[in-house]
């Protein structure tokens, strides 16, 4: 157990180091703030140290100061003192929530289905290989043929036209979060076993049995795992790592909405994903009125698509905001299949196993 300490949320931005302080303050026209703790998924941090974000909350008479957190993480956390949890999907949120004795419904004020972004030379040669399609900057990743190379050991060298690129070497993969702290990781572990079940939630021990040599295999042929999705998407964004790397789909079109695209990205919306719905646990009175206030505000709404979440239960906010990125973004999601999430009990195993 330990505690989370400091009032600075330092945020690790594309281009540097950015040390965002979410103070309470008072605004010009007189309204008190009061200053609230929260942890929160990595994925949302330039979310809650977005000016714009610091200021409709605080004409809404709150001050949050957010730190980051593995969401499978935060169940080993000292929470006292603090007025919510915000992981990056409603499994860990459960299971947090049943552990401290929080009410429910929860919150739950956004999501975002889980992509793999890929460069140009690597779709090209998934293409070639009959794992994916890609049409320009978007494509669709066939995980039933991708699952079935990795099985077979496939080795980037193997699949067609990857001898003209010296950088694809090695052993295929994707590259994923830590699974055991991670939410984005654990949700990669629930698409790809939904689809070596042959469609099927994993849901028993038989299950777990049946699917685990695979996720052993796609899991350790990975080596060393970044703990949270936005060290992961930096490491891709700036070109290291794996040329294919399994990402919150608002990661990349917060990008796209910063005008802070890359020439030779592709986006692969696997033919079966998971949506990663993002669900606060409120500790305390003031925690459930801000994730309510996520959910209903018109300006946190608008503030959540900027940053590339998709609203729950309003597709056209998010279309309307992304009409010129639809070379990147499958905005209806069209053609993808929404594997269902194990229980949190059976990911919990799904990852342990998987890590070995």
């Amino acid at each position: 157990m330990r505690r989370i300490t400091g009032t600075v949320l330092a945020v690790l931005l594309i281009g540097g180091v950015v040390a965002a302080v979410l103070a309470g303050r008072t605004e010009d026209d007189g309204t008190a703030t009061k200053t609230v703790q929260a942890v929160i998924g990595s994925e949302k941090a330039e979310f809650f140290a977005d000016q714009q974000v610091v200021e409709a909350l605080a004409a809404q008479g709150y001050a949050v100061e957010a730190e980051p957190s593995g969401s499978w993480a935060m169940d080993g956390l000292d929470l006292k003192g603090y007025a919510f949890a915000f992981p990056s999907s409603q499994a860990p949120a459960d299971e947090l929530a049943a552990k401290l004795n929080v009410q429910q419904p929860l919150p739950r004020p956004f999501y975002s289905p889980l992509v793999v972004v890929a460069h140009q030379n690597a779709a090209d040669v998934l293409e070639r290989s009959g794992l994916a399609t890609v049409d320009a900057h978007r494509g669709t990743l066939r995980m039933g043929a991708f699952l079935a190379a990795a099985e077979d050991d496939e080795r980037w060298q193997d699949l067609k036209g990857a001898d003209a690129y010296g950088e694809l070497t090695g052993t295929l993969s994707i590259a994923t979060t830590d699974p055991e702290t991670s939410n984005s990781g654990a949700l990669y572990l629930a698409a790809t076993s939904y689809v070596a079940n042959d469609g099927r939630v994993v849901a028993s021990d038989a299950d777990v049995d049946r699917t685990a040599p695979l996720l052993r295999k796609l899991v350790s042929v990975q080596g060393a795992q970044q703990s949270s999705s936005d060290a992961a998407f930096r490491d891709f964004v700036s070109g290291a790592g794996n040329p294919l790397v399994w990402v919150y789909e608002s990661q990349v079109a917060a990008l796209l909405t910063a005008g802070q695209g890359i020439d030779d990205l592709v986006v692969l919306y696997p033919d079966t994903t998971v949506n990663s719905d993002h669900t606060v646990v409120p500790l305390t009175d003031d925690g459930r009125r801000i994730g309510e206030l996520l959910s209903t505000d018109p300006v946190l709404r608008k503030l959540a698509v900027e940053h590339g979440f998709r609203p729950q239960g309003a597709a056209p906010e998010f279309i309307e905001a992304t009409t010129d990125r639809t070379d990147y973004l499958n905005q209806k999601l069209t053609g993808v299949r929404q594997a269902p999430v194990p229980t949190s009990a059976v990911l919990r195993e799904m990852a342990r196993r998987a890590r070995g």
